[in-house]
């Protein structure tokens, strides 16, 4: 798989996970201005998934989902992190630690593969911002 490819399967599976993640949040919390944060995020996400998507397609490529074990994974976590504690602060503190890992994940393929295309690159950088923007945004709510 080349760079390019690998690079816009990165920003597919990190928005999946985010759109996933995200609508289980927001559907376990009572606080509106932590949920309507989190529903401009998922909407970020969305528009990234459907970007990766697009570009993906246009070079020949399918997208690679997350596996099924991952994506049962996150949902388990999350229902067993929140079950004694819905708080934003505690979910917050739940999605600085994605975008956290989002944001080194991002930085170490950019590294990597310095060399991919230019349109790819550009938004593997938009993502990296929005990852790291992501995590100054849910310190509000700690």
């Amino acid at each position: 798989m080349s760079g390019n490819t690998e690079l816009l399967n990165f920003v597919y599976q990190n928005s999946q996970m985010g759109i996933e993640s995200l609508s289980q949040l927001i559907e376990l919390s009572d606080d509106e201005e932590f949920k309507e944060c989190m529903e401009k995020q998922l909407e970020k996400y969305r528009e990234f998934n459907k970007e990766a998507r697009r570009l993906l397609e246009e070079r020949g490529h399918n997208e690679k989902s997350i596996g099924m074990f991952d994506r049962l994974k996150t949902y388990l976590m999350i229902n067993l992190q929140t079950m004694n504690d819905k708080s934003a602060s505690h979910m917050a503190q739940m999605l600085i630690e994605g975008s956290s890992m989002g944001v080194t994940n991002a930085l170490q393929d950019l590294r990597k593969y310095e060399d991919a295309d230019t349109e790819i690159l550009r938004l593997m950088r938009k993502l990296y911002k929005f990852e790291e923007k992501n995590v100054e945004t849910y310190k509000a709510f700690l």
